[in-house]
């Protein structure tokens, strides 16, 4: 019993091997690439590759007397200019109307944000209390009540769906439970 493991591994391994190997050797092998003739160069001696080295590493006297004349003066480039750019226009801003208590979240520096816009803490308020109180607390009261745009705020109310948050009571000592065996 403890070999039929390896024998459906060696069956599923070696499935259809023999065929597979007849047609990969079957198959129609690659051609290769013609020959072409080509001129058989002379040997090159070696006082021809001398005389050639002191062609390539003699000075040419003309060239250098040339380069002697020629004077370069650079200059640093100018430093561009900064472009100007629309000037920034002044944001109507509202204050924070609710953050984290305490300090060490990150959010504690924060007093005031763009009309238009939400901090985490508002976004999550605003929606909890559209979910819990919908017929109170409707996309034109929450776009009033944080300076949004309505129809941003019909698309959040919309599209947003906060977390159900269940917290369940702690067990008592009356209860029944089960026992591990």
């Amino acid at each position: 019993m403890s070999n039929m493991g390896a024998r459906v591994s060696r069956m599923f391994r070696n499935f259809n091997l023999e065929n597979r190997v007849i047609r990969e050797i079957s198959k129609e092998k690659p051609l290769v690439a013609p020959r072409h003739k080509t001129p058989v160069l002379p040997p090159v001696s070696s006082s021809d590759a001398a005389g050639d080295s002191e062609v390539i590493h003699g000075k040419n006297e003309p060239l250098v007397s040339l380069l002697k004349t020629v004077w370069v003066q650079s200059e640093d480039p100018l430093p561009a200019e900064p472009v100007p750019g629309p000037p920034a226009l002044p944001v109507e801003r509202r204050p924070l109307k609710f953050s984290l208590p305490g300090p060490g979240h990150g959010l504690a520096d924060i007093t005031d944000v763009p009309k238009g816009r939400l901090s985490l803490v508002e976004a999550l308020r605003a929606l909890n209390s559209h979910k819990t109180q919908p017929a109170t607390w409707t996309a034109e009261r929450v776009a009033l009540e944080y300076c949004l745009a309505p129809a941003d705020t019909t698309a959040l109310l919309q599209f947003f769906i906060p977390f159900n948050v269940k917290i369940l009571p702690p067990q008592r000592d009356g209860q029944k439970q089960i026992k591990g065996s």
